[in-house]
């Protein structure tokens, strides 16, 4: 009887944390689902898991479109019998520092967009195969890439229509991250349900892409990320669930991620954006 490949989704994955944690899981037994934006870099990320021995495909979406990711979630459930594990690494950072308010092709903030709705969203639509994956004694992952900068939403402006900051914006999209992934971890647990949900911060201002952009000089090897990201991916630190980790660590975030209230309210706000752009 062949052996079923874990499968695993990787958004994000033609740079940075995304590309170097795809290039570690490489390998016979596993299934990489590869997405970006652009073509030609999936191609290239895709060309290097094969040459190490492993499967992958590709699937392209821009996220800052809550109707792409709708499409990159119907490729992935037409095409794929079974998910074990769903990383939400894709995201932007603080911006240039002369850049201002920027919008998604929805209307939305774009770090609020990007960094949050559309894991959140993703998330939602790929559970059930998630479920579906999980065997006795070994639940299914998702895995949220967000960052030790977070900062407290404030629901009276939750995307920064005043006093926009890109740093601001930048830390509450990862909070709402984490708040999320706390909430989430803990509806399912209530309903037996056998996945597991955790978030963390890899490493402080790792050597990528959008640490250059905001011109911050990095502090961290991709390396420190991926070692991080790795045991909750597949090691057994992932087996737990509701948990944020700060590199190896386990670590606390905001206050706000506790509060059951916040949680509430970004559920809410988070269903009422979507509803609105596809409507």
């Amino acid at each position: 009887m062949p052996h079923t490949p874990t499968t695993i989704l990787i958004t994000g994955a033609t740079d940075g944390l995304g590309r170097e944690l795809a290039l570690r899981l490489a390998g016979p037994g596993t299934l990489l689902v590869l997405h970006g934006r652009s073509a030609e870099r999936a191609a290239e990320v895709q060309r290097q898991v094969r040459a190490a021995g492993g499967e992958a495909e590709v699937r392209l979406a821009d996220l800052g479109d809550l109707r792409q990711v709708d499409r990159l979630a119907d490729t992935v459930l037409a095409d794929f019998d079974r998910l074990d594990v769903l990383v939400n690494n894709a995201g932007i950072g603080f911006g240039t520092p002369d850049s201002g308010r920027q919008e998604s092709a929805d209307g939305i903030e774009l770090r609020l967009a990007v960094n949050y709705l559309a894991g959140y969203r993703l998330t939602g639509r790929l559970l059930p195969r998630l479920t579906e994956a999980a065997a006795p004694g070994k639940a299914a992952r998702i895995v949220n890439v967000a960052s030790a900068g977070q900062h407290p939403i404030d629901f009276a402006d939750p995307q920064l229509t005043s006093h926009y900051d890109g740093v601001v914006a930048y830390r509450r999209s990862k909070l709402a991250q984490i708040i999320a992934t706390f909430d989430l971890a803990e509806r399912l647990a209530e309903a037996d349900v056998p996945v597991t949900v955790n978030a963390l911060h890899p490493a402080s201002f790792m050597a990528t892409t959008m640490v250059q952009e905001a011109a911050v000089t990095p502090l961290s090897t991709v390396a420190q990320g991926v070692e991080a990201t790795l045991q909750l991916v597949t090691g057994s630190a992932g087996a737990r669930t509701g948990r944020y980790f700060n590199g190896l660590q386990p670590a606390t975030a905001d206050q706000q991620a506790y509060d059951p209230d916040a949680r509430t309210r970004l559920r809410s706000l988070s269903d009422e954006l979507i509803a609105h752009a596809l409507s």
